[in-house]
């Protein structure tokens, strides 16, 4: 059957018409798409770029300690460290009393290594690799052998001490280097000298979760209960001398 050209034409441009107006329509909702999509999103402030090479501290944390001194430290009654350096890493001098950071702190993140000595020779308990990592010179994460090694949970390893006990052990055998990686909120007080805001604490043991935005009651005592008995502002970062050769290794802090 012979179809008129003329009709031809009329259905061809018929069907590139209604083509026109499919795209047009597309678009339209593809634009309206797009316009409610702006309306979400936030274009400033545009994070800072901060480098993490694996095995390093980042770029915009401060290093207190790669190894080559002490100077970033000092004894806890003043004066300089008195902790040994061994290669890369620093070890509690027994009987010299703890160390702290020259510079105050407050909210922070801070990752360090720690190894307790590989000796055991009977010891059991909090005997065995007993140091602490006091946040605010206050606020103790504790540090402990507690690789097969029984004591109060609330005192183990990665314990915020005496008020929580770790979510999970992830201890390796002494002598070996374990991890913390801590996030730290410092507690808020008022112009009266009132606590606003407790301190709270995430901490990852060996890159495990075994802390979790906990709630940090006050001070860590080892005899009575914890109490924010005095409003504070930032202060050191202290390393506990317990009576065990305990040592210390890469260790840096990123301000918040």
């Amino acid at each position: 059957m012979n179809i008129p050209t003329r009709m031809i034409w009329m259905t061809c441009s018929s069907l590139v018409a209604l083509s026109a107006v499919a795209d047009d329509t597309t678009s339209t909702e593809q634009r309206d798409a797009r316009q409610q999509a702006a309306e979400t999103e936030v274009w400033e402030p545009v994070p800072p770029v901060v480098s993490a090479p694996e095995g390093s501290a980042p770029s915009d944390a401060i290093v207190l300690f790669d190894g080559s001194s002490l100077e970033a430290w000092e004894a806890e009654e003043g004066g300089p460290a008195r902790w040994r350096l061994e290669g890369d890493a620093m070890t509690v001098e027994r009987g010299s009393g703890g160390i702290r950071t020259r510079q105050d702190f407050c909210d922070v993140q801070l990752y360090l290594e720690w190894r307790a000595p590989a000796e055991i020779d009977g010891m059991q308990g909090q005997d065995r690799g007993n140091s602490g990592v006091f946040l605010q010179e206050r606020y103790e994460i504790q540090v402990l052998d507690s690789y097969d090694n029984a004591t109060y949970p609330n005192g183990q390893a990665a314990s915020v001490y005496k008020q929580h006990i770790p979510l999970v052990n992830a201890s390796r055998p002494p002598g070996e280097w374990q991890s913390y990686d801590i996030l730290y909120t410092a507690p808020r007080f008022d112009e009266s000298g009132e606590l606003a805001s407790p301190a709270y604490v995430t901490v990852l043991h060996n890159g495990v979760l075994v802390q979790h935005h906990v709630e940090i009651q006050g001070t860590t005592e080892w005899i009575g209960e914890p109490d924010y008995d005095e409003a504070h502002g930032c202060a050191p970062i202290y390393l506990q001398d317990h009576d065990a050769a305990v040592s210390f290794r890469n260790i840096w802090v990123r301000e918040l």
